[in-house]
């Protein structure tokens, strides 16, 4: 209820309206008061009062559907209609209605700890930059202090710790085509403040981030595109002018950028659209589209996990028809599952060299339906039976492994999932076209001198900005703040740029790869101290900085399948750094996708260059109409293979080949065993994981490596592993010296699985080993931290069956040891070639 008082007297029931407006001398506010009879009557609001009244200091002033906000040192609202905006103390007011305007208290992070500590580390390194790295570093402070103190910007958040939940909206579209992964990721970045999208290479992160961009447009919101580097954002250029939307992009960043897209003429395509399906009809589309999207993952991981299994058993075969005769006929009898084989195998191993009693008939008897026992009663047919086991757990288990595919695969023949798919995609597309051509129009000109004057206008017009993230807050408008904020490569980006992007934008999906190689940080003389650990410039990228500050506060989605690389490749990288996580969705049809080059014997490397390396792969066969690459740790190695490889190879360091990719690639580590290419900080910046991560990831269907003798394989690190794995996998005629086989990793988690079932029945005493329960506790809690995390173990193997005896130089007692006696193993997660036995 609003109540005017007029020269002190109560006017509110005589009048039907009235106005507020700025007076000839500007500084004065009138009240006109509108009457019942028609008459007005106007006095100084200074002696009349309005109620409610409501004073604001030092807010921001909104308008709905506007990006640019404008800051007020005071703002008085009048009965809820008006308000009187004062932007410098003692200045004249604006007088505006309230309608469709939104107040919002200034934020205080720029007086913060965190802010200031930003700001600290940019001056810092003014001071110490020179040439041309000085402007940058200039520039980035310049933007920084342009950064508006606005309480709903994502810097706001980052500043504080705190992410506020988004309200999703309904009516998702997929132009772009989508998978689970995908589809979550989407789903999440409009349900959080602040939200991270894990990209693996291959895993379809700018089909996403596209799929975020058309939602974001659907919904009249705008959104910056970010990036380090400028090919991240072209890849989004690209895709957007492919499906003729190119025309909605304003291609931003530098003066140079800013000026040749201002220079450059832009227009819609004037295609004929047919009618868009309705929201709901593509929603429908959508729900069908869901209930088929974990049974593809379902399908690939059956594929990849069939494939494991196949090799396992080539090795346990090899391995058994060397050293034992199975007793076939006891294990084929009873028709067990795989989980009850291992079960039985448990069984069998607590019985060990025990007798068996009345009471172990009864459990054999009601767990396992096994009668008769006597196969069971000698020690050498005992040990025969458990090594039938791990014949029969494979073949069942390839067996139930292949019914689930083929089940899945009926299903997927039966149903219209592709057309489905291709209905989606399409519909979306038409609905996002037709949404644009309704609501950005193209008849608005711009110039670089005068756009981000205008800049609201602009912003209907360009709804999507790509730009470097040091430049984009002089891209845009004074006081504009953006709906979103999309940065790619963010495990690439250096925070103290990066918080311009987070200032400039209500929202921020953070993208990239922790897992790849991270950005060169910067070192300064006499660095600032970060108020916390995770805001700490000189260590962490921005993706990092994000992650380690909001843990489980915000979404982290791991983008999980792979469409790059050939299965055998992508899976060494699954296997060594992503846990296993990724599904790869290519086809393995035997094609050759693995070699290695083992360099003579001899210490070839002279000052970060090998020409032997290069020298070893003449003759190697390679596939003319494929794209090559060569790839090295080193310049000097890159230079030298300018001169000795042939023009049509891409030569190039590891970290400039990142973001891109090759039918073929060649990897040459360099280094070998003098003292100077074995100091420890030679091997940990060749043998770094994101450097092996992205070396191996660049091929699409063959990788070669090209290394020395014996260089890597002492350090037992991830070189080491990748030798270990080409070797486990190559194709016929690679020569597996190691005399250590195979772990049988998919047998073994599930035989320390029933261990753990069997033993929780068992009373302690009945363990003869209290130290090794003691050993096992303690190796989970070592294994469990980061630094570990390439290694695991299992308990209770028997020794003799990871070790070809007759490739070994053992001694008697030695074999005598692995023969009769089992112990915990502890090896390399990437789970081929064992290394170390405890």
């Amino acid at each position: 209820m609003v109540t005017i008082c007029v020269d002190g007297e109560n006017k509110t029931h005589k009048i039907t309206d009235w106005t507020l407006w700025a007076g000839n001398d500007d500084r004065e506010v009138m009240l006109t008061c509108h009457f019942r009879s028609g008459r007005k009557y106007t006095r100084p609001l200074s002696v009349c009062q309005i109620t409610p009244t409501v004073n604001l200091r030092n807010v921001f002033l909104e308008r709905k559907g506007n990006a640019v906000t404008s800051r007020a040192e005071r703002v008085i609202i009048y009965g809820d209609k008006y308000a009187a905006v004062y932007y410098r103390e003692g200045e004249r007011p604006y007088i505006m209605k309230t309608t469709g305007l939104d107040f919002q208290q200034c934020s205080v992070f720029t007086e913060h700890a965190v802010f200031n500590y930003l700001c600290r580390v940019a001056n810092e390194r003014i001071f110490y930059a020179r040439g041309n790295n000085r402007n940058i570093d200039e520039n980035i402070l310049r933007q920084i202090k342009k950064i508006v103190p606005h309480p709903d910007t994502a810097l706001h958040a980052y500043c504080s710790g705190q992410s506020k939940k988004r309200d999703s909206p309904w009516g998702l579209i997929f132009p772009f085509g989508l998978n689970e992964s995908q589809l979550l990721a989407v789903e999440r970045a409009f349900s959080s403040q602040i939200s991270v999208i894990e990209g693996p290479p291959g895993t379809g992160k700018t089909q996403t981030i596209l799929n975020i961009v058309a939602n974001i447009l659907i919904q009249n919101k705008t959104v910056a595109i970010l990036s380090n580097n400028n090919s991240a954002v072209s890849n989004v250029y690209e895709k957007m002018d492919k499906q003729q939307l190119g025309y909605v992009m304003a291609r931003l960043g530098s003066t140079e950028n800013r000026q040749q897209f201002f220079s450059t003429s832009i227009s819609r395509s004037e295609e004929v659209l047919p009618d868009s399906p309705s929201a709901n009809a593509i929603d429908d589309v959508l729900q069908q589209v869901k209930k088929h999207l974990n049974a593809i993952n379902q399908v690939a991981s059956l594929k990849a996990e069939i494939n494991e299994l196949n090799i396992e058993y080539k090795y346990l075969q090899q391995w058994q028809s060397q050293n034992l005769r199975p007793e076939e006929l006891f294990s084929h009898k009873y028709r067990f599952s795989s989980q009850k084989t291992t079960d039985l195998m448990a069984y069998i191993h607590y019985l060990s060299d025990r007798r068996i009693g009345f009471r172990n008939r009864i459990d054999l008897l009601l767990n396992f339906m096994i009668l008769k026992v006597k196969p069971l009663m000698i020690p050498e047919r005992r040990l025969a039976l458990f090594t039938s086991l791990q014949l029969s757990y494979y073949e069942k288990n390839i067996r139930e492994k292949q019914i689930s595919l083929n089940e899945y695969e009926e299903v997927f023949k039966k149903s219209d999932f592709k057309i489905l798919l291709g209905r989606l995609t399409s519909w979306s597309m038409l609905y996002l076209k037709q949404h644009l051509r309704r609501n950005v129009s193209t008849r608005s000109s711009f110039s670089a001198e005068t756009y981000r004057d205008e800049f609201d206008r602009f912003i209907k017009r360009f709804p999507i900005i790509g730009s470097s993230t040091h430049s984009i807050i002089n891209s845009i408008g004074k006081g504009a703040l953006l709906d979103y904020v999309i940065i790619d490569e963010a495990s690439q980006q250096d925070i103290v740029p990066g918080i311009l992007g987070l200032g400039c934008a209500r929202n921020v999906i953070v993208v990239g790869d922790r897992k790849q190689l991270p950005h060169v940080p910067v070192l300064l003389p006499n660095s600032p101290s970060p108020p916390a650990e995770y805001y700490n410039c000189e260590k962490y990228s921005l993706l990092d900085s994000v992650c380690m500050l909001f843990r489980n506060m915000v979404p982290v989605t791991l983008l999980k399948e792979h469409y790059r690389c050939h299965p055998k490749i992508i899976q060494f990288c699954n296997k060594q750094f992503y846990d296993n996580a990724l599904i790869p969705l290519t086809v393995d049809s035997g094609e050759a996708s693995l070699s290695l080059v083992i360099t003579a014997k001899g210490n070839h490397t002279r000052n970060f260059s090998n020409l032997r390396e290069l020298e070893s792969l003449e003759g190697h066969y390679w596939d003319e109409e494929s794209s090559r690459g060569y790839i090295a740790p080193y310049n000097a190695q890159v230079n030298l293979a300018e001169k000795v490889l042939p023009a049509d190879f891409v030569k190039s360091t590891v970290h400039k080949f990142q973001g891109r990719e090759c039918d073929e690639i060649v990897f040459s580590t360099v280094l070998d065993k003098k003292r100077s290419s074995q100091h420890s900080r030679n091997i940990a910046f060749v043998d770094n994981p994101e450097l092996v991560n992205v070396a191996v990831s660049r091929a699409r269907n063959k990788f070669t490596l090209v290394t020395g003798n014996d260089v890597f394989e002492r350090h037992a690190g991830h070189i080491a592993a990748l030798i270990r794995y080409i070797k486990y996998y190559a194709d016929d005629g690679e020569i597996f010296e190691s005399p250590v086989i195979s772990a049988f990793d998919l047998l073994y988690s599930e035989y320390d699985k029933s261990l753990e079932r069997l033993n929780s029945r068992l009373n302690s005493n009945d363990s003869h080993f209290k130290s090794e329960q003691i050993v096992a506790c303690l190796l989970r809690d070592i294994l469990s931290q980061d630094s570990y995390r390439s290694m695991m173990f299992h308990s209770q193997i028997a020794l003799n069956q990871l070790v070809l005896l007759e490739r070994g130089d053992f001694t008697h007692r030695e074999q005598l040891f692995m023969r009769n006696y089992e112990r915990y193993l502890q090896r390399m997660k990437e789970r081929r070639k064992e290394w170390g036995i405890l």
